[in-house]
């Protein structure tokens, strides 16, 4: 999937390798698709929804990003000469607080020639539906929707803009697109300015993470994907940028990810705090004491609205023609009705770490500590009931191994924090409760038939997350039954380096794509398992199957590397992180 990704922690955007941006959403990451080219458009306008730089008669396109930012730089070449466009989304810290407007900035430079362009912003709103207003001055065009206007300050000959006039460039021009206020700097000067404070910001952000020795580059850009997902306002993460990129082709797995799901923000903090990026984590669990505050002790959804929405009713959006024409294009997702159990285990996980880190600018209460315990309730009363699982299978309900293994990790991490803060009645309560879940998982979730931890409790089929077993403490990787799990996995479940989710059909049919996470899993299981060098050879093959810029969406067609499903997935982005964090040579031994 040729895109790169550029935001500032409110909004985001997406960028094709011809620097078009063809998803842009306001007035945060869940919101209308002002720019949504990568679903399609109206068959009425098909040039709708993006905002593009033609170079009159490409020959070719080269993008990268500008080394430890997320400012991408698109460079496009043809006959009549060459161009820069340089495009990010202004993110510094000012005044004691975190600047982010909800803006894109733009450059374009001529580097050679005297190239011609063709310059298009064409937004519109309600998902495609509704063409704007449009009013213009002498350097600006206001884009008039139902329910917010962008304006759209710049440099450039208004007139060529509106009329999509091609024309020589001689000079750099600047765009600024956010709200309809008007610039108190020119178009050139509020670039410059932004671009120099938000380039400086992620070099400075980058510096302070501690990396592993080996795969840098890959770790850096995965950490400033991953805090680029995250919602700053209220410290949601979601689990993707886009909605409805189909899991694999024609196959009606269409969901949309912009939403917080409890269990990828949890594996999200995990791998940003790995690297020392301790502020998400202090951010992120400030909104999971306010989701465990809200539900009173009841029941937790797997996934809530970055602002805490509870109602994220999902729709069929008949306006657009979807990924490639592969509709549908939904808006929401019904996951927010679903019973799955493994939702308090990840809310403990989530939060486990901001009691026993020192560096915590403001250390959890035993108050919150009691708000916490609601939820290891909730496990030991659901550990062995049926839900939908990780997987959020929509048609049927089991004993999920996972979601029971996540209940014990609920009432584990209890313990270690009890027994951190100094309440030891609390720390044997739960160390009791979970060595009882433990020996239920043992015996329930093991088939003497497969060989294998299988997906269900008394079932025989498998799943590649109980390799989370050891990724989360509950067995010693180099336990005979976990070693014998792994095999049978990599066996029944591995596409040469990728890895499917599981071998049963689901709601939709057996699946035909696999999932990245798991195969990154399973190169942590290798790794814990003793077998480093065969970790080693399939993380560096799943490194070859990123994007040009280094990103990953969530599945993979194996018989093709293909990249399908939503972007930029933040499981996936993970996964590289934990598993250079485990397979990487140590500083001191290289230097």
């Amino acid at each position: 999937m040729d895109l790169a990704l550029v935001g500032n922690c409110n909004i985001a955007a997406l960028i094709d390798r011809e620097a078009r941006i063809v998803w842009y959403c306001l007035p945060r990451f869940d919101g209308d698709p002002v720019f949504h080219k990568l679903l399609g458009a109206p068959q009425n306008r098909p040039t709708d929804g993006q905002f593009s730089i033609v170079l009159e008669d490409l020959q070719e396109a080269q993008q990268s990003y500008i080394e430890n930012t997320a400012i991408v730089r698109t460079v496009l070449k043809g006959p009549s000469g060459c161009v820069e466009i340089i495009d990010f989304a202004p993110r510094y810290e000012s005044r004691g607080r975190a600047y982010r407007p909800q803006t894109l900035v733009r450059t374009i430079r001529p580097l050679s020639g005297t190239p011609r362009i063709t310059i298009s912003v064409r937004p519109s709103f309600e998902y495609g539906a509704l063409k704007p207003d449009i009013t213009y001055g002498s350097n600006h065009i206001r884009y008039v929707g139902p329910s917010f206007t962008m304006r759209l300050t710049t440099d450039a000959p208004i007139d060529y803009i509106l009329g999509c006039t091609t024309f020589n460039l001689h000079e750099p021009v600047n765009f600024v697109l956010g709200p309809d206020e008007s610039l108190t700097d020119s178009a050139n000067g509020y670039a410059r300015f932004e671009f120099e404070h938000t380039e400086h910001y992620w070099r400075s952000w980058v510096h302070r993470l501690a990396i592993p020795f080996e795969w840098q580059e890959a770790v850096i850009r995965a950490a400033i994907t991953l805090k680029l997902c995250t919602y700053e306002p209220t410290g949601a993460i979601i689990a993707a940028v886009t909605t409805s990129i189909p899991e694999a082709p024609n196959s009606q797995r269409n969901w949309d990810y912009r939403y917080c799901w409890i269990r990828d923000a949890y594996f999200v903090v995990r791998a940003l705090n790995s690297l020392s990026a301790v502020r998400t984590l202090e951010n992120y669990f400030r909104w999971l004491m306010n989701v465990v505050a809200t539900t009173n002790g009841g029941h937790i959804q797997p996934v809530y609205g970055v602002g805490l929405e509870i109602d994220l009713t999902e729709h069929i959006v008949p306006s657009l023609p979807g990924y490639r024409g592969m509709g549908p294009v939904r808006r929401g997702n019904q996951a927010f009705e679903h019973l799955q159990h493994d939702s308090y285990g990840n809310v403990v996980l989530g939060a486990a770490q901001a009691f026993l880190d020192r560096r915590l600018l403001s250390q959890p209460s035993v108050s919150e500590f009691e708000l916490l315990e609601r939820a290891g309730h909730q496990s030991i009363s659901l550990y062995d009931k049926p839900d939908a699982g990780m997987w959020e299978l929509r048609f049927s309900a089991k004993i999920h191994t996972t979601s029971s293994l996540m209940c014990w990790a609920a009432c584990d991490r209890l313990a270690r924090i009890a027994y951190h803060i100094g309440l030891r009645d609390r720390h044997v309560y739960w160390r009791e409760r979970a060595e009882a879940i433990k020996v239920v998982i043992l015996n329930r979730a093991w088939s003497d038939n497969r060989q294998s931890f299988v997906e269900s409790f008394e079932g025989q089929m498998l799943d590649a997350g109980v390799l989370l077993m050891a990724e989360i403490g509950f067995i010693d990787p180099r336990d005979p039954r976990f070693v014998s799990t792994l095999s049978v996995i990599e066996k029944t479940l591995g596409r040469g380096a990728f890895m499917m989710r599981y071998e049963a059909p689901d709601d939709f049919g057996p699946p035909d794509t696999a999932f990245n996470i798991c195969a990154f899993w399973r190169v942590t299981a290798l790794a814990r398992s003793g077998r480093k060098d065969d970790a080693r050879a399939i993380f560096e093959t799943l490194l070859a199957s990123r994007n040009h810029v280094g990103l990953m969406s969530e599945d993979i067609k194996p018989d093709t590397g293909e990249a399908w499903g939503n972007f930029p997935q933040t499981y996936s982005m993970v996964g590289i992180i934990s598993a250079a964090r485990l397979l990487s040579s140590s500083w001191d031994v290289e230097i």
